[in-house]
């Protein structure tokens, strides 16, 4: 259990040191079986067991169901309850091997989690950047690219024994308040960014080329739902009962996991620890079987966040006995349990009536119908798709650069007075490199990770290009002394400076809220006083998951440039390089709002309501619904290049065609409900003409908002849609949307029913707005 504690995790309840010493020589005494074997885990293998051909389960030719019943009526009540926590067990005399669920692969594959390990065969993987930077690449092309790659990696890390099949990514909540440890791993406050990221994602990882029915790998959207608090002023995950209206849940926090079903057809969805309104989400019936299965159609299973079933009765004591847990949660539509307390008790719950076997066997077919979608029962895979995958489809240079590339395609530019960036590398003689983050290796890959090919740290991509001085000028990122000296000697002498500060894992993770939003310790000092001795421009590099509130920085006019960076990944200090020398012209967008430090003063991070509420003073949350001072907004991102945007096509007005009998031809109506027929079909199209002004080559981020009339509490502004393009100097590019009015115009009522507003919308793309009228 001590492994799990260190991981998706479970508080250690021991000290973390411990625990990884423990989780060490648990890897030893495993690498007997992992670490020296060389080929995949999988049943049906005929060659060794001939009788296994007669096995319905074992035959290609038949359909997932039909095999999957064959399986399942075979097996003891022990072996399917077996077969319900992520260490499944052995089935031997059905040539059935033991199989591990648990692998992670967030942006890479990675060894956190019992199923996949790196050996001298394979010693690393290509590490992208955290999330919350390549969300704000707003490149959907880039999220599935990087999904296929990482897939393939898992694949061919699989097929030499070292990987499982089933990965437990993306982390698709929504990041609601700045503090929160894990809004690094998802890609930021936006509902429509986080779905397309999502299916992007997902689609990459699961690559099934058209057949539904089968998987490369199987990905997971978690933790659902409303699942952003870890561990904020001594209120942990645990027991954190989230308090949410319908209307934030349906608007906000639903739609990711709504697309990532839906559009994504992802394997597995994983519910979260918290309780949603007073109900752990593991045991809502309405949230798993209701939604997930029922309005949703999930086509593979739902596993639990590890030992959260342990936890509703332990830690929230929501049933009186472990047996009434198993029961809840199964009856619930949970399939698997991260953690051993399905194992444990499900047998008493049957035995005690609480649960009957029926129930077990449809959680087990849904775990065993997503092993043979991926092949799992298939034989041999060296004979199966992906089989040739090995070694040698790990870390290609191919790889790399697309790590690097993804880096280069999130950074987000905030600031850049004239003359500063970018700076031009046959001119520049020296260059101080400043800051607790300016060598960073392990913190650039934040968390989740796995072990990278090789690390280029911002100095090293820096020093590649000019000759560089170097000085820390913290003893690390928490700062506590600032060691002035040396930082200010070097920049006082040098033709520009770079100094590289923000957060890591000390700061924001897992069990890991802040409580400020400031740079931390005496960075802010080490920053203003480097930038008082500079001689030459300064470039203020801010690698971190979550927003900072760097508003001395951006009113200071020593610091010529603010760059935000994320947690850029393994090639992350190239990528930094790239940017700072102009070899790359900056595209990223901000995928969340940047609040000041007196935000975080006054508002909980308990408060779950998205929206703001004038009689208390409470200010409401992200750029949807806050309406007070940000120092970066979401969406916020320059480029070397100026961008103009004008309006080529786009209607004044939408007119609904409704029925003679519709109830709102005879009464004031101030919006439609979309069940209704009128939707069908009902789309328009929008094209934007948008002109690079500058010389140099740009990629250019386009964000289609719109502002609906002021009905059911409306987001006062709303993602519609986003495209990347490509733009040479001084040239121009048409860019389509197309407007589905009932999809991309609807607002959630009150009760959680999608609807039309009549009235006045604003469409917005850059500064220009265009008003449109929908009537009926």
């Amino acid at each position: 259990m001590a492994i799990m504690g260190c991981t998706e995790n479970r508080e250690p309840k021991v000290s973390v040191l411990l625990c990884f010493s423990f989780f060490c020589v648990t890897v030893l005494l495993s690498c007997g079986r992992v670490c020296g074997q060389t080929s995949p885990v999988f049943a049906c293998d005929v060659a060794k067991n001939p009788d296994l051909a007669g096995y319905g389960f074992c035959d290609k030719s038949l359909s997932v169901e039909d095999r999957v019943a064959d399986l399942v009526k075979r097996l003891t009540l022990q072996e399917k309850i077996g077969n319900l926590g992520n260490t499944a067990v052995e089935v031997s005399r059905l040539g059935i091997p033991k199989y591990e669920w648990w692998s992670e692969a967030l942006h890479g594959v990675s060894n956190i989690g019992p199923g996949t390990h790196f050996s001298s065969v394979v010693p690393g993987a290509t590490s992208f950047p955290m999330p919350i930077l390549t969300a704000a690449s707003f490149n959907t092309t880039l999220f599935e690219v990087i999904g296929s790659v990482v897939s393939t990696e898992a694949r061919a890390m699989y097929n030499v024994g070292l990987a499982g099949l089933t990965y437990w990514s993306p982390n698709i909540n929504i990041f609601r308040d700045p503090r929160w440890g894990r809004g690094q791993e998802t890609p930021g406050e936006d509902p429509l960014l986080s779905s397309k990221y999502a299916t992007g994602y997902v689609k990459g990882l699961q690559q099934t080329d058209g057949d539904p029915n089968k998987l490369k790998v199987a990905a997971c959207c978690k933790h659902y739902t409303a699942y952003d608090v870890d561990n904020w002023k001594g209120i942990q995950r645990y027991t954190f009962n989230a308090v949410v209206t319908q209307q934030d849940l349906d608007d906000t926090f639903q739609p990711p996991f709504k697309s990532c079903v839906i559009d994504g057809n992802v394997a597995s969805v994983m519910c979260s620890y918290n309780q949603v309104n007073g109900k752990p989400t593991c045991a809502d019936p309405d949230l798993l079987k209701g939604v997930i299965r029922g309005q949703w159609k999930l086509n593979g299973y739902i596993v639990s966040d590890c030992d959260s079933v342990e936890v509703l009765f332990k830690d929230q004591h929501y049933t009186k006995t472990p047996e009434e847990a198993a029961a809840k949660t199964i009856l619930a539509g949970l399939d698997l349990n991260c953690g051993d307390y399905l194992g444990k008790y499900t047998e008493g719950a049957v035995k005690q009536g609480l649960v009957d076997e029926a129930s077990i066997n449809n959680a087990v077919s849904n775990n065993f119908a997503t092993l043979m979608r991926l092949g799992f029962f298939d034989g041999d895979p060296s004979k199966q798709p992906y089989g040739k995958l090995g070694p040698k489809d790990v870390c290609t240079s191919e790889n790399q650069e697309l790590a690097r590339e993804a880096a280069r395609q999130g950074i987000v530019l905030l600031k850049n007075s004239p003359g500063s960036l970018p700076l031009n590398a046959k001119t520049i003689k020296s260059l101080a490199v400043i800051g607790p983050n300016a060598n960073a290796t392990r913190v650039m890959i934040g968390n989740y990770e796995g072990i990278p090919c090789k690390y280029t740290s911002p100095l090293q991509g820096l020093t590649a290009l000019v000759p560089t001085s170097y000085a820390p000028g913290c003893p690390d990122v928490q700062c506590a002394n600032a060691q002035l000296d040396d930082a200010t000697t070097i920049a006082a002498s040098a033709d520009a400076t770079v100094i590289v500060v923000g957060a890591s894992l000390a700061i924001e993770a897992e069990s890991l809220d802040r409580v400020n939003i400031l740079l931390p310790g005496q960075q802010q000092l080490l920053v203003s006083e480097v930038a008082n001795a500079s001689k030459g421009p300064v470039i203020l590099v801010i690698m971190s998951g979550g927003g900072m509130d760097v508003s001395f920085a951006k009113t200071n006019d020593k610091i010529t440039s603010i760059l935000w960076v994320g947690y850029p990944g393994e090639a992350g200090g190239a990528a930094i390089a790239d940017v700072i020398f102009g070899f790359y012209n900056p595209s990223g967008r901000l995928p969340m709002t940047w609040y000041p430090q007196s935000y975080v003063e006054k508002v909980p991070m308990t408060n779950m309501n998205m929206r703001a509420d004038p009689d208390t003073g409470y200010p409401g949350r992200t750029y949807r619904f806050y309406k007070g001072e940000t120092v970066f907004s979401f969406g916020d991102g320059i480029s070397f290049s100026s961008v103009e945007h004008r309006i080529v096509k786009a209607p004044q007005l939408v007119s609904v065609p409704l029925a003679e009998d519709h109830v709102c031809r005879s009464s004031e109506c101030k919006s439609l409900d979309v069940a209704d027929e009128h939707c069908q079909n009902l789309a328009f199209d929008i094209h934007l003409g948008v002109k690079n002004m500058g010389k140099m080559s740009s990629s250019h981020t386009v964000l289609l908002f719109f502002t609906p009339p002021a009905v059911h509490n409306a987001p006062q502004k709303h993602l519609l849609g986003f495209e990347k393009v490509q733009l040479a100097g001084k040239s121009e590019a048409l860019v389509r949307f197309k407007v589905d009015v009932c999809k991309d115009l609807s607002v959630v009522d009150e009760l959680g029913n999608r609807k039309v507003p009549l009235g006045q919308h604003l469409l917005h793309v850059g500064n220009l707005k265009h008003p449109l009228g929908v009537r009926i």
